[in-house]
């Protein structure tokens, strides 16, 4: 049985982790209400914009931009999203796991390149034989608009000449704090049979032509989409590590009942052997 000031010291050490994890609960609270403020402020755009964009390329016609070549998947680049820091429960595990069984079952007939966005992500895939493009591993959520026009165009660009056939994204989508979705979508090419409730079926008149509107509109789309996955992913993992900081508070407190519960019953052992000793030699004395 462990001695009174072991268990002192196991005590104090675990209340120590007990306010470390609600100190790191309280700030993923606060990230996490700004992240899923700026993710449902942007759904409705986010989610009708392919149905947009594929009623305008159904009107322009398949050749109207190179974005909406749809070829053999020959060459295909997926996007991994997970976080830099842990302590989120099985956040990136298990979008590692899944993003993994994707890839190895697009290599099976493709040859496959990585974008990772993340640490974890990095970190676990240059152990893999897939060919790495780019990597962002350090303060991705300091990610800002040049980073997702950057690459944006980078894909954009190896789409158009053809060094890619096809671009995948695997990413934790935001549903519930409880639990994320673990979601791949396909970025490129930009699909053209998602039209948009409420169109009507004739073509409009361009102003200006169908190319020139197209060229502006379909890199924004892009750059829009991959912002969307982020902010999606930065919600997710917030609420992630929220709630895993919540548990680890609450069983840190079950930690302590029970060693203060131990602690008690050897201080409580240790009197009643004193007042045995001392009834003991008070007899022994009257004898």
């Amino acid at each position: 049985m462990p001695n009174l000031i072991d268990l002192r010291r196991r005590i104090k050490s675990v209340k120590n982790t007990q306010q470390i994890t609600k100190a790191m609960k309280t700030v993923s609270t606060v990230k996490f209400r700004k992240a899923q403020r700026g993710v449902l402020e942007g759904r409705p755009f986010w989610h009708e914009a392919p149905g947009v964009l594929g009623q305008i390329s159904a009107w322009a016609g398949a050749g109207a931009h190179p974005l909406f070549a749809v070829r053999a998947e020959k060459r295909v680049r997926v996007i991994v999203f997970t976080s830099d820091k842990g302590l989120c429960g099985a956040f990136n595990s298990n979008l590692i796991s899944k993003a993994l069984e994707f890839i190895q079952a697009k290599a099976a007939g493709a040859e496959v390149k990585l974008i990772l966005i993340g640490k974890k992500a990095s970190n676990f895939f240059k152990k893999q034989p897939f060919p790495i493009e780019k990597a962002y591993a350090d303060k991705t959520d300091c990610l800002g608009d040049a980073d997702f026009a950057e690459l944006a165009g980078r894909l954009s660009r190896a789409f158009t000449f053809q060094e890619t056939d096809a671009v995948y994204i695997v990413y934790n989508e935001f549903k519930s704090v409880l639990a994320p979705r673990i979601t791949t979508v396909r970025l490129l090419p930009v699909a053209r049979d998602a039209a948009a409730p409420g169109f009507e079926l004739s073509a409009p008149d361009w102003e200006p032509a169908a190319p020139a509107l197209l060229t502006a509109l379909v890199p924004r789309y892009v750059e829009d989409q991959l912002r969307h996955v982020y902010g999606e992913s930065q919600a997710a993992e917030q609420a992630a590590r929220m709630m895993a900081m919540d548990n680890a508070s609450k069983n840190a407190g079950e930690l302590i009942g029970d060693l203060v519960l131990v602690l008690n019953k050897i201080r409580q052992a240790g009197i009643t052997k004193e007042l045995l000793e001392i009834i003991s030699a008070v007899e022994a004395m009257k004898e």
